[in-house]
């Protein structure tokens, strides 16, 4: 069944209302279309991005930099991605709630299962952070598989991907294909730079 993603309705905000308001968990049946829908309905922040051209650890931070408009003294390593996620927008006022988006982190060799858990974790203390101060920042994350084992929609995606013997339909069906999401003035919340000039 297809629903417009033009006109948000009682289904996007149900959308959020179901996952708990501070938590980092598989995206699963989520797409990313709805989550934005949903996140704009409820009014929040929606922040993605797309990790699958990382090759590397740095590359990942610097992605999430770029795609998040992260300011430019941003210092590339997890202790300046928790504070650009926490702290440093804190302090710009009052925030709506943040709905993010952590497309095809990547796996095997370019990063490994504890580099991927110690990113996921920066996130988790962010919603920590969130939950004290009564802000709703829910995380949904994809892992690109580099194998043949999956466990849910999106997981079969993932490995369609990488696999050149599963159809292309596959993958169209069960994920989107790769958007330019319509972030700004949403992800401006993280443009801290002006914020700390203003100061």
């Amino acid at each position: 069944m297809k629903h417009s993603c033009m006109h948000p309705g009682p289904q996007a905000i149900m959308l959020l209302q179901s996952v708990r308001p501070n938590i980092v968990q598989s995206i699963r049946a989520f797409r990313p279309e709805d989550l934005q829908q949903a996140a704009n309905a409820a009014g929040q922040h929606f922040l993605y991005t797309n990790l699958s051209p990382a090759q590397n650890k740095q590359d990942v931070l610097d992605i999430i930099a770029r795609d998040f408009l992260f300011p430019d003294h941003f210092g590339k390593n997890l202790d300046a991605l928790y504070d650009c996620m926490t702290d440093l927008v804190h302090k710009s006022g009052p925030q709506p709630g943040f709905v993010v988006v952590l497309e095809l982190i990547p796996d095997g060799n370019k990063c490994d299962r504890e580099t991927r858990e110690q990113l996921l974790d920066a996130f988790r203390d962010a919603a920590d952070f969130w939950s004290e101060r009564k802000v709703a920042f829910r995380v949904f994350y994809s892992i690109a598989v580099s194998g043949k084992e999956s466990v849910g929609n999106w997981d079969k995606a993932e490995v369609a991907q990488n696999d050149p013997n599963v159809k292309p339909a596959k993958v169209s069906k069960n994920a989107p294909q790769p958007m330019i999401m319509n972030l700004p003035p949403m992800s401006s919340v993280f443009d801290t730079s002006a914020l700390l000039v203003a100061a």
